[in-house]
Parts: C-alpha cells; sequence; structure tokens
C-alpha cells in the first residue's frame, strides 16, 4: 500500500516488554496507527494520532536518544522497530519481550 505519505514508529515499555505502534500519514492527509493489537485505528489528521500516542504514554522511536533508552530499559543499539512485507506478518512482532538487562 503506498497511499502513505510518511511513516513514524512509537513505543511505550512495561517492564521487559516494548509494545511498538506505527503511525501513518495518509495522502488524504488522515492518518492511521497499526496497534499492538493488529488493529487498525483511523484518526482525522496526524496531529491527533499523536495526541491519542501520547496520551496512552508512547514515545517517538526517532525522538528518543540512548539516555531514554536506558532509562526504559534498553540499548537502541539492540532494538529497532519490528520490520515485516506487510501488516499480517508485523501484527505478531509488535509486541517484543527484552532478553536480559539492557
Amino acid at each position: 500500500m503506498t497511499d502513505h505519505v510518511r511513516e513514524d514508529w512509537y513505543l511505550a515499555s512495561l517492564g521487559r516488554t516494548l509494545i511498538w505502534a506505527r503511525l501513518r500519514v495518509l495522502e488524504a492527509g488522515t492518518a492511521e496507527v497499526l496497534d499492538s493489537d493488529g488493529n487498525t485505528l483511523p484518526y482525522d489528521s496526524e496531529d491527533t494520532a499523536r495526541a491519542a500516542l501520547f496520551d496512552a504514554e508512547f514515545v517517538a522511536w526517532d525522538g528518543l536518544d540512548e539516555d531514554d533508552a536506558l532509562t526504559r530499559g534498553f540499548s537502541l543499539h539492540d532494538v529497532q522497530p519490528p520490520q515485516a512485507d506487510n501488516d499480517d506478518a508485523l501484527r505478531p512482532l509488535m509486541v517484543q519481550s527484552l532478553g536480559g538487562r539492557a
């Protein structure tokens, strides 16, 4: 699907578990979030989608520095947003358990 103009990743942490969310800004100016349950949630704007993510205590992946990551229990060198060829393959990767201490 190429009807999006940008894709950003967000994460939340719960203990040693990372919970990912993907925000896509669509050509029409609306946005959608693929959440950790595999649901695609529509929003009327990028700002509304971001606000919902921040309200749910997600942080922008591209805004994290190493100190922020270490505070959350992982190193930026050891973690990357999930990748897959399509959303069906991506869904089971949206929740990531971390091993030993970062």
